[in-house]
């Protein structure tokens, strides 16, 4: 059995798509992040998904920097506990954010953010609860994998 230290201060990112935690590392920032001790696990064993396995992101000390709004548009399914002096403060279900900025590119090869370089790559979202490109209305088709 593999046996990881309990964090004293910091987040657990649980339930997330086995296979994907690498991914979304390198999405939120955390593969490039210098100061905090980070433990990714994957393909860990779960009774609560579909494929029986999961993978979890441990994060040591302030994890303020990350935006994990980002969270709920990657997979729905994903819970943040918060841990402070070793003890879980808080659980999290992230809510999906109200704008995507830089996080996926527009698919339309007319849209500015397609031809200009320097542009953000934006997108709000709409009553339907589908993310649409602020620029030229391109709706998101489906999620990243």
């Amino acid at each position: 059995m593999l046996n990881i230290d309990e964090i004293q201060n910091g987040i657990v990112i649980d339930h997330i798509k086995a296979g994907t935690a690498i991914g979304l590392m390198d999405l939120l920032g955390i593969a490039g992040n210098r100061t905090a001790s980070v433990a990714l696990i994957q393909n860990a064993r779960s009774k609560k998904t579909a494929s029986g396995r999961k993978d979890i992101i441990k994060v040591e000390g302030d994890a303020s920097w990350l935006n994990l709004d980002v969270l709920a548009y990657l997979d729905p399914n994903i819970s943040v506990t918060i841990i402070e002096n070793g003890k879980a403060v808080r659980k999290e279900q992230p809510k999906p954010p109200k704008r995507l900025v830089n996080i996926v590119r527009c698919k339309n090869p007319r849209c500015i953010s397609s031809i200009e370089e320097e542009c953000d790559q934006i997108f709000e979202l709409s009553s339907n609860g589908k993310y649409r490109c602020v620029y030229c209305e391109q709706e998101l088709q489906v999620k990243p994998e």
